[in-house]
């Protein structure tokens, strides 16, 4: 049996070192962040460029339950940095429609009052190489760079996590990636 588990990881870990490599391709902490233009599903125009100067939470999600609880922690970080110099913005990179986008939404358990984009053409998916990996949330500084990012596993990106992120960049400091 040991020599079966040992053969199983010895073919499976060029599969799992493929992924690894794959989806480190698309982390771009340190660079700056692609911009993009999109309207909220409440109708506005949002554009990242348009956030330059804050701290921006962006959180890239589809039509699953992972998306819906780190959509639900990217609303408790909006209520947490109410008044300080950050936006919190969410993406539905899917290109799902605004009538399935929205009924998402209102099955959250907690209201969503952060812009929340629709993304018919999947710019974002593409851009910030979403898609596979998602949830997807970033956290950018004030001049635009990605700062700190989180990928899938959403254990390690909790409300709490993402606001010291924020507030680390706030107070002048660089995040700890």
């Amino acid at each position: 049996m040991k020599r079966v588990a040992l053969v199983l990881s010895v073919l499976m870990f060029p599969v799992f070192a493929a992924h690894l490599l794959f989806a480190a391709g698309f982390f771009k902490v340190g660079e700056k962040a692609p911009s993009f233009a999109l309207n909220a599903i409440t109708g506005e125009a949002v554009s990242l460029d348009a956030h330059k100067g804050k701290v921006v939470v962006l959180g890239l999600f589809h039509i699953c339950d992972p998306c819906m609880m780190q959509g639900s922690n990217l609303q408790k970080v909006f209520e947490a940095t109410q008044g300080k110099n950050v936006a919190v913005i969410g993406v539905n990179s899917a290109g799902n429609s605004k009538k399935d986008v929205g009924e998402f939404l209102s099955a959250f358990p907690v209201k969503i009052t952060y812009p929340y984009l629709l993304d018919p053409g999947k710019i974002t998916d593409k851009l910030y190489g979403g898609g596979k990996f998602i949830p997807n949330v970033y956290v950018i500084d004030q001049n635009g760079v990605i700062r700190w990012q989180r990928v899938g596993n959403m254990e390690l990106a909790g409300a709490d996590v993402i606001i010291a992120e924020v507030e680390t960049l706030l107070a002048g400091g660089s995040s700890k990636m």
